[in-house]
């Protein structure tokens, strides 16, 4: 297919996904505006030639400055840990909506849209209700649009949540018996085909779930990690009644903690989150997915060096 080359904006560009989005579009020559909110954490990107601009989805001044002379825009930005200003509702509803009007007002052609495999609007939990309204929303903007539905991101779901707190501590803590079978990918996976839904013309697809290949629980992520490290297997498990209590003790403080809690202390039956389409996603897409152990490999390997320096 052809590749279209023009400016795009990447909205969460120090992300897991924005920054290898962002430094995927630089290698193919397309000029790039990164909207950070914090702009001193992108100077590895200002470096690569990226245009840096202050601001975020709960300032749509920043919005309509940073949607202006775009072609092409990917929201890959997410509150669902936030508080305060950047609760989830400022940020995951309003700010999106805020985003596609600017983006509309902008004459954008193209926004790519980073919602969640499983969205709905009776989900149990409210970030995958929000994310399937922002869907919603944007079908209804009149853009031109790309959905993309990952699953949880190996990034954060499996290493920051699970194996660096082994790697560091010695053991992981994980929230309820962490017996649920769940589907992982690699943000660099997913920014592949971001790049793809971004560049490519005509559209590629309009919605697109994505998922890595294989299942496991997050015992069984923790056991991976202790085995490639070559560490003792130490879990320690928050009861899940315990951490539904103190969600719901932690909601007016920090409601992004509080929603972590319950969606981690939720039944195994609550809701599904395996993804059995790799194989057609590869053949179709002709990428090659990162299995899981293949990435805590090299996330150990990153451990090992760091403690050799």
């Amino acid at each position: 297919m052809a590749s279209w080359n023009g400016k795009v904006l990447v909205v969460g560009a120090t992300g897991a996904l924005g920054r290898p989005v962002v430094q995927g579009l630089l290698e193919r020559g397309v000029a790039v505006r990164a909207l950070c909110r914090h702009p001193e954490q992108a100077d590895d990107l200002a470096a690569l030639g990226a245009e840096v601009v202050a601001g975020d989805l709960t300032d749509a001044a920043s919005l309509a400055r940073a949607t202006a002379g775009v072609q092409r825009v990917l929201a890959a930005a997410h509150g669902i840990l936030g508080r305060g200003r950047w609760r989830s509702e400022a940020v995951d509803d309003a700010g999106h909506r805020s985003l596609f009007a600017a983006a509309r007002n902008a004459g954008v052609d193209r926004l790519v849209y980073v919602s969640a495999h499983g969205a709905s609007p009776d989900h149990p939990v409210d970030f995958f209700r929000t994310k399937h309204a922002m869907e919603q929303a944007l079908a209804a903007s009149g853009l031109r649009h790309v959905v993309l539905r990952p699953t949880a991101f190996m990034e954060h779901h499996a290493h920051n949540f699970n194996g660096a707190g082994l790697l560091a501590k010695g053991k992981a803590q994980l929230i309820g018996p962490g017996t649920k079978p769940r589907n992982f990918v690699a943000a660099s996976d997913v920014a592949l085909l971001a790049l793809r839904a971004l560049m490519d013309e005509p559209l590629p697809f309009r919605q697109l779930d994505i998922g890595g290949p294989g299942h496991y629980s997050n015992q069984e992520v923790a056991a991976l990690y202790a085995r490639c490290a070559d560490l003792p297997l130490r879990v320690s498990h928050l009861p899940a009644g315990l951490a539904r209590a103190i969600a719901v003790l932690a909601r007016p403080l920090h409601p992004g903690l509080a929603r972590i809690l319950k969606m981690s202390s939720l039944p195994d039956d609550a809701y599904g989150e395996r993804f059995d389409g790799a194989p057609a996603l590869q053949r179709e897409h002709g990428i090659t997915l990162t299995p899981l152990p293949q990435f805590i490999e090299k996330r150990v390997a990153q451990w090992r060096q760091a403690g050799r320096a």
